[in-house]
């Protein structure tokens, strides 16, 4: 049986889930042969060092001592800031890399990260999860199908139930950074198109102190494709029916929606209706919960060399692309051209 090792830096909120999700992956993989170790480092040692014996996992004292044990890959969950560093030594190590999203705080921070991992020849997959949601994959077949004919509207969702500790927003880069770029993601995967203009407005009616931090609680951004097709992309902290998460996807021949099931947090104000009536996802961990376990599997599949990256460090710097203009028109109030420079 072959042994697969993969090194995890950073053990907070989601750190924590993509370590259970790769001890988890034997489940998965041991029918092909192959056996998955963990080894995790965070500088909030003994922190680390629990969730290290509670999954069987071996906890290394600093990043350099991981990547000297000898690792097939490396995960990075840490904060933004850390992300260009910590991608550069794992491409430097010579093994591909998974990190979170975005690669750096802001686009032009993450520019020097791409040309350093096309000079070293790097591989590195970004975390955007959803490419990996069963409901978000059908819009993406049916709509290439040609199922649902040419689309003229598209309406994405993302909010969460309550918002995250101040402390965190006020370095998050804003609510489009943080949050919807998700959703940017996702609509250029989903339709192949790039979006050129936004055009964002936002609004604070919770906690003042997230005002007092430069973000907004609640933001809609109006988006123009290279096409001329529009859509739109809105976002909330607080959400007090549940974490929700849509696309909705309109056609000349038929149309979807991405999230419409049994646990969305909604009710129809219509007699009669009892859908949905199960208990609405809490967080985007329950809601996306598959996702990331398939998000690992993938990159686990692409250290192996049986499948080609799911999301470059380009999609990824795209997308911000995107987020970088939603939030230069929220704090302007005009509309903002957005140029992609870098390739698919």
């Amino acid at each position: 049986m072959k042994d697969v090792i993969l090194g995890l830096v950073g053990v907070g909120r989601i750190g924590v889930m993509h370590a259970n999700n790769i001890t988890a992956l034997n489940d998965v993989l041991n029918p092909q042969g192959l056996n998955v170790r963990l080894r995790l480092t965070d500088v909030a040692e003994d922190h680390a060092r629990t969730v290290a014996t509670g999954l069987g996992a071996e906890f290394l004292p600093s990043v350099a001592a991981l990547l000297a044990s000898g690792l097939d890959g490396l995960v990075i969950a840490t904060g933004t800031g850390t992300h260009p560093e910590l991608i550069r030594a794992g491409v430097d190590a010579g093994i591909p890399v998974f990190c979170e999203k975005p690669v750096a705080l802001n686009v032009a921070d993450a520019l020097p990260v791409l040309d350093y991992i096309r000079y070293r020849h790097g591989v590195v997959q970004i975390g955007h999860q959803r490419r990996f949601d069963a409901g978000y994959q059908e819009a993406r077949r049916a709509y290439q199908a040609g199922e649902l004919g040419w689309i003229h509207s598209l309406r994405a969702v993302t909010c969460d139930m309550a918002p995250p500790p101040v402390e965190f927003l006020a370095s998050s880069g804003g609510l489009f950074r943080d949050c919807s770029v998700h959703d940017f993601d996702i609509l250029r995967w989903l339709t192949g198109r790039e979006i050129v203009e936004v055009y964002a407005r936002g609004s604070n009616n919770g906690d003042p102190a997230i005002g007092a931090a430069g973000d907004v609680d609640t933001a809609l951004a109006l988006v123009t494709f290279d096409d001329g097709t529009v859509g739109t992309v809105s976002a909330t902290r607080y959400n007090g029916a549940g974490h929700d998460v849509r696309l909705e996807i309109q056609g000349s021949r038929g149309s979807l929606m991405v999230g419409l099931d049994d646990k969305s947090a909604l009710a129809s104000a219509e007699a009669g209706i009892p859908f949905p009536a199960g208990e609405p996802h809490r967080t985007f961990a329950e809601r996306f919960d598959q996702a990331y376990r398939s998000e690992m599997a993938a990159f686990v599949e692409m250290i192996l060399g049986r499948r080609d990256n799911p999301c470059t460090p380009e999609d990824a710097v795209a997308a911000s692309r995107v987020a970088d203009a939603a939030q230069e028109s929220l704090a302007t109030g005009v509309p903002v051209r957005v140029v992609q420079t870098v390739a698919r």
